[in-house]
Formats: structure tokens, sequence, C-alpha cells
């Protein structure tokens, strides 16, 4: 007698009542996917569109011809832009959660490729060496303020979280692909398996397309003790629609002794070889009028001659062995952690887009997506979270504006952009639940001070050693009106030192500190409250001090009327992010020579307050020409006399950025 299949209650299972195991799909689980009732957790791109704001604009080329009033350049940078129409690449700063939902709004089913590189290595150390000054003397940036929140397990549950983390934003990436588009997700041995599930459960088994080998050729060979050494990495193809992506053969070297084959000279002396081909009776005809042909005595077939010069090369196949590793003393190199080599990208984008297509990148890094992308005529939209990330990429973007300029090449400008207040006010509302107290209190728990009970001033949130401290509101600029409210507040229970800590700064309130220390005598520290807060299971943070910033107008005749330069006459840089060990020594330095900090300086000559910055000069320093002019050479000329307003923007060692206004008087 069979045994019947019975469940403790006696319900009986089989072909018209099966088993709820019996029916489940290949399904790849991680903490996190599901919530506590199994409902499965998807991404509410509505509730995550926030407005970007668009912070700076750069067309280096152009400004310059602006100020020159180079008719003849003018009218070709027009021309050039006309040619490539009226977009405007973007690289924004901020969670690529919300600014994947917030690009959902202008750019759903828009972008032809994505390529994606988000980096796991919980534990891993990514401490950087900085140049600075103009010798060869380096500096290191802390690990633990790098920014780059992918290499680090922020989440609490190691590879969970980090699929959890990746499945939110391929799903959103999903929706802002074309029809035709395709993404590559790369990865190594630590995730692929995982990633490669993820992949199929949001595109679907049927759109893979490819899993690409990258063999990271090098001239060093590690040993590594009981395994073999790993020197690959694994790079996911996935399309939209199977029957639409765009895909463009690409070519590589044949093998030394294949070349050797092409023995034979013509009277041109063009090499080639003979090869057995049989071909229609059309192309035969015509290759006998070509004398591409030869008949050999008793052959059945005619041989072809293949000549070397013609060959296309030998087709890509998915092991890509024939692409090193950035070699360090290459021009190429910028000492990112992660950095990929351009013909790596240039592949990739090769492939799969065309010419004037859009491509995002969405753990921008150093930039090298959307340098190539612009090096071969394609839009671009990049963004990251680290702000070491985006300075490296907006310098790099602005050198090949001029490299590509010089070289008669045309180019797009670029925006930077970032969520500014947005960002908090959706974390405050999200994560805080909207309460202005609870933010007070993360921010001082994170600063590790004493959070007042029974405060003398309702301006006086905390205590901290000597130090009270004031936090500003999330969502608001801290003005000059409120730091000397916030200082007399000080001033009046008789504290020597008020520590002000706010998300944003009015331009010039260093300039504005000193004063009322000058008139209060007492010292007033201004500390930026660093966004990583924001960022879950986050334990510690650096507040770092902004730095001091002094500049002036310098003027000159020229004959076309008065012209106007900026001098930078002082410069304190913040150095929060370097190691203790170095502080002390390095605390000396910038105080004699804060020069050797300076990254990277602009001016916008004729700024709006409201308005984006816009670079009408930069200086910046290189790997190899450490120089740093301290005095603009633009020469800017104003339309007509009058007073206006100039902007400087200085990027120190550590990608940290300070803005001041000067009054230019014409």
């Amino acid at each position: 007698m069979a045994k019947e299949n019975l469940n403790g209650k006696g319900v009986r299972y089989g072909p018209l009542n099966p088993h709820p195991l019996s029916q489940l799909k290949t399904e790849i689980l991680w903490e996190g996917k599901y919530d506590e009732y199994g409902i499965r957790r998807e991404v509410d791109a509505a509730q995550h569109s926030l407005p970007l704001q668009r912070i700076e604009t750069i067309d280096e080329p152009l400004s310059r011809a602006q100020a020159d009033k180079d008719q003849a350049t003018l009218f070709e940078l027009k021309k050039q832009a006309e040619k490539r129409g009226d977009f405007r690449n973007q690289l924004i700063w901020g969670d690529n959660k919300l600014v994947l939902a917030s690009l959902l709004a202008n750019f759903k089913g828009k972008l032809n490729l994505i390529y994606i590189d988000p980096p796991f290595d919980v534990g891993a150390d990514f401490t950087m060496d900085i140049p600075i000054g103009d010798g060869g003397e380096t500096v290191e940036k802390d690990q633990s303020t790098l920014e780059l929140v992918a290499y680090r397990d922020t989440w609490g549950r190691g590879k969970d979280s980090y699929l959890h983390m990746l499945y939110e934003r391929i799903l959103l990436m999903r929706e802002l692909l074309s029809e035709d588009g395709s993404i590559y997700v790369h990865c190594d041995w630590r995730v692929n398996s995982g990633v490669r599930m993820l992949l199929d459960e949001v595109f679907g088994v049927d759109n893979f397309l490819n899993e690409i080998i990258w063999t990271r050729r090098t001239n060093t060979v590690k040993a590594v003790s009981r395994k073999f050494s790993v020197n690959t990495d694994t790079i996911f193809l996935y399309v939209k629609q199977p029957e639409k992506y765009v895909f463009n053969i690409q070519y590589g070297d044949y093998p030394k002794e294949y070349y050797e084959r092409f023995k034979y000279e013509d009277e041109k002396g063009k090499y080639y070889w003979n090869v057995m081909a049989t071909y229609s009776e059309e192309r035969l005809d015509k290759l006998k009028k070509e004398g591409a042909v030869k008949f050999s005595p008793g052959a059945k077939y005619p041989r072809f001659k293949q000549y070397m010069h013609e060959l296309k090369g030998r087709p890509v196949e998915n092991v890509w062995d024939d692409i090193d590793m950035i070699n360090a003393m290459s021009d190429e190199r910028l000492g990112f952690a992660t950095q990929k080599p351009e013909k790596l990208l240039e592949r990739i984008i090769r492939a799969s887009s065309n010419e004037g297509d859009l491509v995002g990148d969405f753990f921008g890094g150093s930039g090298t997506t959307g340098a190539v992308a612009e090096r071969l005529g394609r839009r671009w939209i990049m963004s990251d979270l680290g702000r070491f990330a985006i300075h490296t990429s907006r310098k790099r973007l602005i050198e090949l504006q001029r490299v590509l300029h010089e070289g008669g090449q045309s180019y797009r400008a670029f925006d930077v952009y970032n969520l500014g207040r947005y960002e908090r006010q959706w974390w405050q509302k999200e994560k805080l639940k909207g309460a202005d107290e609870e933010h007070r209190k993360l921010v001082l728990g994170f600063y590790r001070a004493e959070i007042l009970s029974s405060s003398p001033s309702p301006l006086l949130h905390g205590r901290k050693g000597p130090a009270f401290v004031y936090v500003g509101s999330i969502d608001s600029i801290f003005t000059r009106m409120e730091l000397s409210e916030v200082a007399r507040a000080a001033k009046g229970v008789d504290v020597r030192q008020i520590n002000c800590l706010a998300w944003e700064f009015e331009m010039d309130l260093r300039l504005a500190s000193h004063s009322l220390e000058a008139e209060l005598g007492i010292e007033i520290r201004l500390l930026r409250i660093p966004r990583e807060i924001m960022e879950k299971n986050r334990t510690e943070v650096t507040f770092f001090e902004i730095a001091t910033l002094e500049a002036e107008p310098v003027y000159k005749k020229t004959a076309r009327g008065k012209a106007a330069n900026i001098k930078l006459k002082k410069f304190l840089p913040s150095l929060a992010e370097v190691p203790e060990k170095e502080l002390a020594a390095l605390e000396q330095r910038a105080i004699k020579h804060g020069f050797d900090f300076i990254d990277f300086w602009a001016v916008d000559f004729d700024y709006k307050d409201g308005q984006p910055f816009k670079h009408h000069w930069q200086a910046y320093r290189t790997r190899r020409d450490r120089s740093l002019p301290t005095v603009s050479d633009q020469d800017y000329p104003y339309e007509k006399p009058g007073n206006y307003t100039a902007c400087v923007k200085v990027v120190d060692t550590f990608g940290c950025d300070t803005s001041i206004t000067v009054a230019v008087d014409i």
C-alpha cells in the first residue's frame, strides 16, 4: 500500500494539492530583501526623488574665449556646441540611490549604456598618499574619512548588505536604460556569484549576454600561501531587450605567429598571404579584376590574397587578457584606489554604444567612464558619494576639455550637481521621523559632546570640555546673524569657547568670526557636520573645521579698459583627514605654508548669489606639474564700470572646498 503524503493535520499533498515548497522558484535571498512580514521590499522611486541642485558650470575653453573676447574662438566653440547638441554632461555628488531616483524624472529609458564598478572590501586599508606642495612630498589621507562608502561594511551585514545595496540601485538603473541599452557590472571573486544571480533576477536570465573575464596584466606576481593567486575580475553584461541591444564587434591584435604568415610582397610593397576560400561567382569576378585571387595548377578552389594592412584584427572574445593595469608611472594614473584603465572602458563604450549616446556610471570614482565617453563623442552622467572622487573627476574632465580644445576636437560642457539640503530633509523625515530634537541629539552624539538638559540659553545645546556647542538646523545655512547671536549668548554666560556645528555656512563666515572673536574675546570654531552621519550603522565620523581663505582683486589696464585678476592672500586648511601621527607637524606647515595644501582653485569673476559657480578661470596641480600660481592670469574684462563680486573656490589636497567672495571695483 502506497504511503500517503500527509501533514500533521492530515492534509493530503499531491498533483491536485501540491505542497507549497514544490512550487517555489530558484531565488537568491539576502537579509533585508523581505520585511518582517515576508513582503518583498521594493524601491519607492517617487519617495526618493529629490531636486538636483546645479552648483557649478564648467566650460573652460569657452570661458577663456569669452574673457579674451576672441570672436573667432567664440564662434568656433559655439559651432562645436551646436554640432554636438545642447546637452550638458552631469557630475553629481550624493548617495547614488537618491541620485538614480531623482534622474528618473528626466532620463527614464534614455541611458544607452551603464557601467558600474561597485567596490566591496570589508576592512581593507584604503589609506591614500596625497601629494602636497611643489615637490615630491606626500601625506596620508586617513581611511576613516575617505568617504568612499562602498569600501566599508556600512550596513553591518557583510555580503548581505552589499547585495541589498546593489539590488536597490540596479532596479533603478534598469528603469533608466533605453530599450536598446546595456549594463556592465564589474566585480571580483568575493561577490561575483551573488551579483550574477541578482542580475538574473532583476533583468531576467534571457537578458544575460556575457560573463567577461578581465585578466589584470601586471609586471609583478605575488606569491600567495596555500592557494593560487588571483589576477582576474568579472564583468557581467546584461541588456534591456535581447532583440534590440547595440553591439559593435571589437577587434584585438592577432598573436605574433599569425602575422608571420604574411611573407609575400606585391609590386606595391604590401604584404599578404594566400588563403584557400570559396566565393560566389559575382564576388569571384570582382576579386579577379582586382588581382586578388590566384589559381594554382590542379587546385579545386582559388587562393585569395589576404593583405596584412587590411586586417581589422582578431574579434575580441569574453576573456580580455590584452589590457594592462595602469602603470605606476603612467600619466593616466591618479592615485585613486580603484581606478580602472581607460582602455578597459574604451572597449566597453565602443562595443555597446554609438557616438552621441548617453553613458552612465553611478560609482564614478576617478571619472574614467566620463573621460573616455567624452573622448569618444558620447554624452555622460556620473555620480559618486565621495567628495574626493568628485574633485578628482572634475579636475580630470577640465584637463580633458583643454586637451580636446587645443587639439581642435569638439567637447561638451559639464555641470556639477548635488542634492543639497533636500537629501538631509529626506533623511530627517525617513530616519529621524522629522524631529529637530532627534537631529540635534544625534549630531551631539557623533561629536562626543554632552547634551545639556538645562541650558543657560536656547542657543547653547551641548558641552565638550570647556566649550559650549551649538547645532544648526538641518535645512538652513548658518549665517552671520546666527553666528553673532550664538557668540553673544556664549559671552553672556562667560564662556571662552563656542563650537558651532552646521551643515552649510554662509560664504565668508570665517572672516566674520575673526571680527567677533576680537570684539567679544572668545574663541569661535566653525565645524561642518559630515554627511556620513546619515549612513546607516555609522558609529564614527570626523568633524572638520572650515578653512580660512583670503583673497583680493588685482587690477590691470588693458587695451579694452580696466581688467581684474584675483590674488590669493592666505589659506589655512582644515586637517581633519590627516592621521594623528602626522597632525602636529602638518599643522605647523599649514600655518607657515598654507598654499602647499591647495590642489585646485577657480574664479567666477561675475558671481551672482543664488546662481551656480561659473568657472571663468582655474589652476590646479597635476602629478607631473606640482607648481601652482597664486594670482590668476585671466585679465577679466567687465562690460562697463561698476561694483562686481568675484567668487573664489579653493579645493585642498583632501578634496575639501572653501569659497569666499571678493569685491571688485571697475
